[in-house]
């Protein structure tokens, strides 16, 4: 497993002028302008990406981070190279930070191949960067260990806990239905985001981490560890001295990242009822190493595995909590049964050797047993049905259970900005029981899968007490979001799918038992409607939108770029039977 490749440090990867000597010597020289001594230059080189930004308040850390880092490659005998890369958070970009994913993806890739690094510490948080900093990791063969920044504790509010961002819809909620005031949406915006750090309820950003650390891609105790706490900083300094050792003995992404230690996160993913949008980068992160994410394997997986974890949005409780709880490694000792324990980790022990040094004493207040579940099965399911002919997502852990098997009128919105004009007009015509359907909200409608598939309830249901509808939509949702919500619908409406002939009036059925969301419409009508529909695929003239709009893959692919990725040679779950 454990492949011997000599340390090249500074002498690789030479700048071409025509003369191998001259670019060392002009390499030095301009290193030297630094500061750096030849004694200096010795020593493997440990890349450190910097993700930073004053727009980023989840990488607020990342300075302290970095330092810590630095300190742990020094101690062993490696030299610590800090490089920025794009940095993203889901509140600051414009359309949505998914759009610029891939292009984050690329530019770690090109730039951990570009610099002379023999190994390369990966720091990030925010929804989307730790699964770009994967996918260009899984092009490569350089070593790598994932830091995430960690989530924010929580905030209190007339004496109840508070936390981004599931409490800022609960509230926001309330305020649209008019049971709070303006006064008191001021009072717990203020309360909701009270450190720096990720979402602390299990949204996208602690899900990855979780998973991260279920596939062997950062150490033990990476996922919940508080981004304010100092442990976290101890946590990166033995981050800075094992990245070193794997410089020197090198284990790749792709020998971490095999079929079953995927399946060991999708476990996860499953038993944290985690969000939504892992689905996408995890098939995205898959699909760079060949592997294809099966969906219907997933949803089988799901069938067999309880969520465990007892934290919002499908729970009760926040990060702090789990991580006072022991973290993730508490949950994995309960999940064991299941997992693929032989799996071979950064740590260079394999996931079953982590699993049994954890310290645990066996009282938890999130995490329950197999026998006593927060929710019987999976958080997640894969639908399909002639609405959705290659797929859509429900987080149904999080949802009403009356509306898991439902038929409701269809209200259609054919835009984020029809929503936006319609949804609280008092003359618009819906009732509690319609299904509201948004369209053109995909990869390439918006463009970027925005996170809008968590509809509002029209505003003057909300105000009657109305709080869960089916909402339905090839757009994504926070993984801090709840409620029964189909998302992900595959093909996408400005791609020709049938979504994007679904009218006012129609009925659609949802049946999360049977897996199915159904239009209920004759097929030779929906082929009419799709002969007439003409949908002309948006476009750009130049720039990155041009390269996205062109490119970007459907959500079942993993909305990568198209020429990214390579040919599929494995399959992932791989289920194991007990």
């Amino acid at each position: 497993m454990i492949s011997k490749i000599k340390t090249k440090g500074i002498t690789q990867g030479l700048t071409s002028y025509g003369d191998t000597a001259f670019s060392l010597f002009l390499r030095k020289a301009f290193i030297k302008a630094m500061g750096y001594g030849d004694k200096a230059l010795d020593r493997p080189i440990i890349g450190i990406t910097n993700t930073f930004s004053d727009f980023n308040p989840c990488h607020g850390n990342v300075p302290q981070i970095i330092r810590a880092v630095e300190r742990g490659v020094m101690q062993s005998g490696g030299m610590p190279m800090t490089f920025p890369t794009i940095s993203i958070h889901e509140s600051f970009s414009y359309p949505t930070s998914m759009y610029l994913r891939n292009l984050m993806a690329l530019d770690t890739e090109e730039m951990m191949r570009a610099q002379p690094v023999d190994a390369v510490v990966l720091i990030g948080g925010c929804d989307k960067t730790i699964p770009a900093q994967l996918m260009a990791a899984a092009a490569q063969d350089i070593p790598v260990i994932v830091i995430p920044t960690g989530p924010m504790l929580t905030g209190e509010h007339k004496g109840e806990r508070l936390g981004a961002c599931t409490d800022c819809r609960r509230f926001w909620g309330k305020f649209r239905a008019g049971e709070i005031d303006q006064y008191e949406i001021d009072s717990v915006n203020e309360k909701l985001a009270p450190t720096t750090g990720t979402c602390m309820v299990m949204g996208t950003a602690s899900t990855i981490a979780c998973m991260v650390e279920a596939m062997g891609m950062s150490l033990p105790g990476a996922a919940a560890i508080p981004a304010v706490y100092a442990e976290r900083l101890r946590h990166s300094e033995d981050v800075g001295r094992r990245i070193v050792e794997l410089a020197k003995e090198p284990i790749s992404p792709k020998e971490i990242m095999t079929p079953e230690a995927i399946t060991n996160a999708l476990i996860v993913l499953h038993a944290i009822g985690g969000s939504t949008n892992a689905l996408i980068h995890f098939t995205a992160i898959a699909a760079k190493l060949g592997i294809k994410l099966d969906l219907k394997k997933f949803d089988e997986l799901g069938r067999k595995i309880p969520v465990l974890v007892d934290l919002k949005p499908s729970g009760s409780f926040y990060m702090e909590h789990l991580y006072e709880d022991g973290g993730l490694m508490s949950v994995l000792k309960e999940l064991k049964p299941w997992l693929h324990l032989d799996c071979m980790t950064v740590s260079g022990k394999t996931l079953g050797d982590e699993i049994d040094a954890h310290q645990f004493d066996g009282i938890s207040k999130v995490i329950r047993t197999a026998s006593d579940p927060v929710y019987p099965v999976g958080g997640l399911a894969y639908l399909s049905g002639n609405i959705a002919p290659r797929g859509a997502v429900i987080k149904h852990a999080s949802a009403m259970p009356k509306l898991l098997k439902h038929r409701g009128r269809a209200v259609v919105f054919s835009s984020l900005e029809d929503l936006t004009l319609r949804i609280d007009s008092p003359d618009l015509d819906v009732t509690a029981d319609d299904v509201l359907v948004l369209q053109n909200a995909g990869p390439k409608g918006s463009p970027g899968m925005p996170e809008a598939g968590y509809l509002p309830i029209p505003k003057k249901l909300a105000q009657a007490g109305v709080k869960d509808m089916v909402r339905i939509s090839d757009a994504r949702m926070s993984g801090t979001a709840f409620g029964t919500i189909v998302l992900h619908i595959t093909p996408e409406a400005a791609d020709g799918g049938p979504l994007a002939i679904v009218r006012n009036g129609d009925y659609i059925e949802l049946d999360v038992d049977a897996r199915s969301i159904h239009l209920d419409v004759s097929d030779e009508e929906i082929k009419l409607r799709l002969t007439q529909l003409g949908t002309t695929p948006p476009s750009a003239k130049s720039g990155y939108r041009k390269l996205y709009l062109s490119t970007v893959t459907q959500a079942d692919l993993g909305c990568d770029f198209d020429f990214m990725l390579p040919e599929i040679t494995r399959e992932t779950p791989v289920l194991k039977t007990k």
